[in-house]
């Protein structure tokens, strides 16, 4: 019997303007990288025994959020065994419990933790996605696999009219600056602050080390400095 599909996720908990939804439905049935396919669906199929019950959503996974929202937070990539699962960014493991958290301390999400895509969790005023939207083998997406996904970001960017993104991690931040000319290009740190143009607005970017399980286990990243991050989002987030 062939593998059921994970259904359609509710991703903003409310509907989405149209542009929005089709940029979200052309991200879930994008199949441009070979290799990240193979892998989402292999993982997909193998599962981790803890969720051999569950389907898997296995496909590229769009973002989620405010539709007004002023804050874009990005991450790497989809979690083989979070969002790669459920279906939503941060969602169903450890990484996005600690960033649920803090964005439930800073005001930005209605609760402290979520599981699911289907619960009750609301943001406001962020939008969460992620530079590659495929799972990547070893969570290492290849140069052309991220530049395959920057359009996608592109025009997410466009569409949200976003004023500030918080980049979790290295990657993240590479990637955003990939789109606009900045030199000397600025560097990544817990922290960093930078300011770049885009059309008739001022975008700021926000360096925050990746809730990962090597920076929280190891305490690289604590919740108090993942808070300040976000508090320095808020403030510089355009009202809306």
């Amino acid at each position: 019997m062939p593998e059921r599909r994970a259904p359609e996720p509710d991703l903003s908990g409310g509907d989405l303007p149209d542009d929005l939804d089709r940029l979200n439905a052309e991200v879930a049935e994008c199949r441009a990288c070979t290799r990240l396919v193979a892998w989402r669906e292999r993982v997909a199929r193998e599962k981790r025994a803890a969720f051999r019950d569950e389907v898997y959503w296995g496909r590229a996974v769009p973002g989620f959020g405010d539709p007004g929202a002023a804050v874009l937070v990005l991450g790497l990539a989809p979690a083989a065994h979070g969002a790669n699962r459920t279906g939503r960014y941060f969602t169903g493991d450890r990484s996005g419990s600690f960033l649920m958290s803090s964005l439930h301390r800073t005001g930005f999400a209605s609760q402290p933790r979520t599981e699911r895509r289907d619960d009750d969790l609301k943001l406001y005023g962020a939008w969460i996605s992620a530079a590659v939207r495929c799972v990547p083998p070893d969570n290492r997406p290849t140069p052309a696999e991220r530049d395959a996904c920057l359009l996608f970001l592109e025009r997410e960017m466009q569409l949200l009219d976003v004023s500030v993104v918080v980049c979790l991690g290295g990657f993240a931040w590479d990637a955003v600056l990939r789109l606009f000319p900045v030199r000397p290009k600025p560097k990544f740190g817990h922290g960093a602050e930078v300011s770049v143009r885009t059309g008739e607005r001022d975008v700021t970017l926000l360096g925050c080390y990746h809730p990962s399980q090597q920076n929280t286990f190891t305490g690289r990243l604590k919740p108090d400095m993942i808070d300040a991050v976000f508090r320095r989002a808020g403030s510089l987030a355009e009202p809306r």
